[in-house]
């Protein structure tokens, strides 16, 4: 019998997990490289003073897309981890206080809108319809589909034109709501996957649908539990992982992926090469003395890449039960802070809060009588120029206040551990370039066929997963990116 081809795949992410999960099941001997020192990526998970506070991805939705992941390997999801919905799905508090919790139950979203704007009640069912019209189509038919063939985009487009893809968010958004706090609630999503409402594409309304028919949901233990469970999973298929094993190139022999070379220069042979770094990063530094025909350094230069993110992870000696396990605070202003980050690239004064506060959930990540909190600040990406040394404590600091001012009160002395994580850190500690959270931002003409490719434009055998390449950024998009490898991977006995 001849050996087992061979898959590296690069990046322990969502993506690279669920990647080397699918390739193990159709019999590659799959090696997973991550540079850090646990699996994670982003949803890296840190412990501090008996505090567990995951690194990012927080909400879960399609948990199909894990269930179909842990039957490959002919277990069970629910025998590993806990999935338990979440009443309600999440808090907005806009800046006057008025709070708005959203949900699945129909009748109580209807009562609230009723109280912010009677006449856009009936606006709810409209909406909602075309929301489930958008995820049909777009999630639905396209989020597994492999879009690096013109024909496919040229197929999709009158789906997409008839949709009204070529809106922004926001903007079909308002065709519905007349209340502007209403046109908040219902476009904010964008910026939980790096897009900007006014600019990124109407397809990312699908969200309301998808949240309402899976529900939000959150992993027992953290969603570090999910990352150590697709971790077990690729070690039970006789998969490797290993850690602090930073790839510095992708080898190549003409235009065929061979393998990868390791910062310590080591080397290592592949049949196929999956990587589950940053899409730019990928193309600019892996293969940065490569010739490459489409994602060229000026293209990469020329692109537009998602905002970044200023999260602080605290623990408190004290519990706040009154605070939502998710809260979305809304600032002063909406339109201004979002062109501020995304176009003009400053560092505002004021800002709009993500609050995760897991323990409302799950006890077990802080100790006893404690709260484990993380609060994300979307922010421009490195290309603002942000001093983020200098910066940082201060606008820690200011977040701080708005927290004991609204929904915190005394947690400057409640405060027992801290950490801060900067664009910095997405940059030199996750490899992604301009220091952005969500890689390239999904705007029209950087989704679908504008975006890298699953199979790589590049090299044949080399293929992306991931937020940077499509369908994009969120754990639903990341885990169909993966589960597109499955369309143009070859077999093993395939392979030449």
């Amino acid at each position: 019998m001849s050996a087992p081809r061979h898959a590296v795949v690069i990046g322990s992410g969502f993506g690279g997990l669920a990647a080397a999960v699918r390739l193990g099941a159709r019999g590659y001997r799959v090696t997973v490289l991550e540079k850090l020192d646990a699996p994670g990526g982003r949803a890296y998970v840190h412990r501090q003073d008996g505090f567990t506070f995951d690194g990012g991805p927080t909400i879960v939705t399609a948990p199909y897309l894990l269930d179909e992941l842990w039957a490959l390997c002919g277990r069970r999801r629910a025998d590993d981890v806990e999935l338990r919905e979440l009443d309600p799905f999440y808090q907005v508090r806009f800046d006057d206080g008025d709070t708005f919790d959203y949900s699945g139950n129909l009748d109580a979203i209807r009562a609230q809108i009723a109280r912010v704007e009677p006449r856009d009640v009936p606006a709810l069912d409209r909406f909602l319809a075309a929301s489930q019209e958008i995820y049909d189509i777009a999630f639905g038919q396209f989020a597994a589909k492999p879009f690096h063939q013109l024909g496919t985009f040229v197929g999709a487009a009158p789906d997409l034109v008839r949709l009204g893809g070529y809106r922004s968010v926001h903007g079909f958004v308002s065709r519905y709501f007349r209340n502007e706090k209403l046109r908040i609630l219902f476009s904010f999503h964008p910026l939980l996957v790096g897009g900007n409402p006014f600019t990124t594409t109407s397809f990312y309304c699908l969200i309301s649908h998808l949240e309402r028919t899976f529900g939000v949901h959150w992993a027992m233990g953290g969603t570090g539990a999910l990352i150590r469970g697709l971790a077990a999973l690729v070690a039970g298929q006789g998969g490797t992982l290993r850690y602090g094993a930073e790839v510095a190139q992708i080898t190549t022999d003409g235009r065929r992926a061979t393998g990868v070379r390791l910062a310590s220069g080591e080397t290592l042979a592949a049949d196929v090469v999956v990587s589950n770094a940053d899409a730019a990063w990928t193309y600019s530094k892996l293969l940065g003395s490569h010739p490459r025909r489409r994602w060229t350094d000026r293209k990469l230069a020329r692109s537009r890449y998602s905002m970044s993110l200023f999260v602080w992870y605290f623990g408190t000696n004290r519990r706040y039960d009154a605070v939502r396990h998710h809260t979305i605070m809304m600032g002063p202003r909406y339109e201004g802070l979002v062109d501020d980050i995304f176009t003009k690239k400053r560092l505002a004064t004021d800002f709009s809060l993500y609050l995760h506060r897991p323990t409302a959930t799950d006890p077990s990540l802080a100790p006893p009588g404690c709260d484990t909190f993380y609060v994300l600040s979307p922010v421009p990406h490195l290309g603002s120029g942000t001093d983020w040394p200098a910066r940082a404590e201060g606008y820690r600091a200011s977040i701080q206040r708005k927290l004991e001012e609204t929904v915190l009160p005394g947690l400057g002395e409640s405060i027992v551990t801290s950490r801060m994580m900067t664009p910095l850190d997405f940059r030199e500690r996750l490899l992604s370039v301009n220091g952005a959270a969500f890689a390239l931002e999904p705007w029209l003409f950087q989704s679908a066929w504008f975006r890298p490719h699953n199979l790589s434009e590049e090299l044949e055998r080399l293929y992306l997963v991931g937020a940077g390449t499509h369908p994009g950024a969120g754990i639903p998009g990341v885990l169909s990116s993966a589960k597109i490898l499955d369309q143009i991977v070859p077999d093993p006995g395939a392979l030449a």
